[in-house]
């Protein structure tokens, strides 16, 4: 995306604005049911992209994620995760390769339609957020998708329910401390009720609480057959929230499986050279000759099947 079509430090989520307009006559009557049609299949054809420094973030990725996936990104900073998923709702668009939604290339996707498709909570909830009031904040996206009165306030309220912050609906954005501005900038997306969610970081500074609220926010995407693609560090949480795992390394798809084979023994050397460690149930698992056991649930499980 040039930065005539998106002025530097402005809301990524201004971008929804210019669709109000096509779309307030037919999304008026979807209200609060979501989305009634599957989520598109997104599909990365050998993309590359710079940015205008020279720095080369993404080269010849390919892969494909298929509609109702749920799919976590890992990787250490820089390795790409960001930019890979910001090809999705036209923030970047890639100088090489093809993003296709559905088979479509979305170069021929106005980004205003396409933030109606693609829901993506940044890392830092601060790019973000720029109302005065949190219900605010979050009714905005159902507003410039067309929905009025009663439809925005109930997404409203769903939202801020999923994410645990009803009680500050009046209170100022940024009187919130920094996790909570994280779930606030996940609840103005999930208001939305985009068919794929994209999630960065979700859990970054996040209390047990927290974490909880975002396992739950995945769980009820994915339980709706919505897409949900999160990048995170935290392995844990992949784990045990992701069934697919893509680790990126250099720019590059270095690893792309299941979790129990992305964070099985036989691919540590390629998590080591992404700078990540197994999460600690694949190691005790490895360990004690119970195959491949990522989470602390399959562990439990393998020990009890041996009794």
């Amino acid at each position: 995306m040039t930065s005539a079509e998106f002025p530097a430090g402005a809301p990524a989520k201004m971008a929804a604005v210019a669709a109000a307009a096509g779309t307030r006559s037919a999304a008026g009557t979807r209200a609060a049911a979501g989305p009634k049609t599957p989520p598109p299949s997104i599909e990365f054809e050998s993309v590359s992209f710079a940015y205008p420094d020279g720095t080369q973030a993404l080269s010849g990725v390919s892969l494909r994620v298929e509609p109702g996936e749920v799919v976590a990104i890992v990787g250490q900073n820089g390795s790409g995760k960001s930019t890979l998923v910001k090809q999705l709702n036209g923030l970047l668009r890639p100088v090489a390769g093809r993003v296709l939604l559905d088979g479509s290339d979305i170069r021929s996707i106005h980004v205003a339609r396409l933030a109606a498709r693609v829901g993506l909570a940044f890392q830092n909830p601060d790019r973000q957020l720029f109302a005065n009031r949190v219900s605010a904040e979050v009714g905005f996206g159902p507003r410039n998708l067309g929905l009025r009165g009663a439809d925005i306030a109930e997404r409203v309220a769903a939202a801020l329910d999923a994410v645990g912050l009803s009680p500050a609906a009046e209170t100022h954005p940024y009187d919130l401390g920094y996790s909570k501005r994280k779930l606030l900038a996940m609840a103005s997306v999930l208001a939305m009720r985009t068919p794929i969610l994209v999630l960065d970081e979700p859990t970054t500074g996040q209390d047990a609480r927290g974490v909880a609220s975002v396992r739950a926010v995945v769980a009820g995407a994915a339980a709706e057959g919505r897409t949900v693609i999160a990048i995170s560090h935290d392995m844990r949480f992949v784990a045990e929230c992701f069934p697919r795992v893509i680790v990126m390394r250099g720019g590059r798809v270095a690893l792309d499986g299941t979790r129990e084979s992305v964070f099985g023994e036989a691919s540590w050397p390629e998590l080591h050279a992404a700078y990540l460690e197994p999460p600690l149930p694949a190691v005790l698992g490895a360990r004690l000759g119970l195959g491949s056991t990522p989470t602390e649930v399959a562990v439990v499980a393998a020990l009890r099947a041996r009794q």
